[in-house]
């Protein structure tokens, strides 16, 4: 098997590389962390520019990139940088869950996602749930024709700022039961949806997501109802590496 990079990807480590230590310097770093939003718009725009945000995603879904390979290599030079624009909530872990199970209507949002002009995240921790995927309180009752979600979510990094949630709910089963969890795509201007904010200790931001009475169209699934968790599965799977790499650079 070979482990070395293609043209392209020492190409995109490159240039990367070279825009993180000309233009993101660690006084950058800190002013942007410290700033209310806890990131840069106009950075996060350029780095869609410069196709980061791509590279993370497959041809098939706008991307040019997207495999365990264009992860490392983006997030090794994020980590060199200590870049705070919100590559792991929107692009690796509500992106992939949104490439890997979403039709082809729900899979037309990543190219927001992609240009910079749509910003996601997954609100799946809740507490108590002490990082096991499949325990999730958090329930989707059907409707009429279509769900009503109610429920608590922790620490969901981003929520103050994403336009687009992606959110686990149990519509079959007790809390840790493998089936019966689903996925849904919630707007955060939804009726009922109700978050709090809080900084981190890095600059960070997450929040305390509330879901009241959160009524969603059919359409809002997101995947196969009640087999959610092994697109968790696969969107933390992708999150991990990506740290790992990060931790790296």
């Amino acid at each position: 098997m070979n482990f070395e990079h293609t043209e392209d990807r020492r190409m995109l480590a490159d240039t990367l590389n070279r825009y993180v230590a000309e233009q993101y310097k660690f006084e950058t770093r800190m002013a942007i962390a410290q700033s209310p939003e806890g990131f840069s718009q106009s950075q996060w725009r350029q780095f869609a520019e410069l196709g980061v945000i791509g590279a993370l995603f497959s041809e098939a879904d706008g991307g040019f990139g997207g495999t365990g390979f264009d992860i490392a290599v983006v997030f090794e030079a994020l980590g060199r940088g200590l870049v705070v624009e919100p590559f792991l909530p929107t692009a690796v872990l509500a992106g992939s869950a949104l490439a890997l199970a979403g039709n082809a209507s729900q899979k037309s949002l990543l190219g927001g996602i992609i240009s910079g002009d749509v910003l996601a995240t997954l609100a799946h921790e809740e507490p108590g749930s002490h990082y096991a995927l499949q325990r999730v309180q958090t329930t989707a009752q059907r409707q009429h024709e279509g769900w009503v979600l109610h429920g608590h979510k922790a620490v969901v990094a981003l929520a103050d700022q994403a336009q687009l949630l992606i959110v686990s709910a149990r519509t079959a089963g007790q809390v840790n039961d493998e089936q019966g969890l689903s996925l849904f795509i919630v707007p955060t201007d939804t009726p009922g949806v109700t978050v709090r904010p809080s900084p981190t200790i890095d600059g960070g931001r997450v929040a305390e997501v509330t879901l009241h009475e959160v009524a969603l169209p059919p359409e809002n699934l997101l995947g196969v109802e009640g087999q959610g968790l092994a697109t968790l599965e696969h969107a933390v799977g992708r999150g991990l590496l990506a740290l790992c790499a990060e931790s790296l650079g």
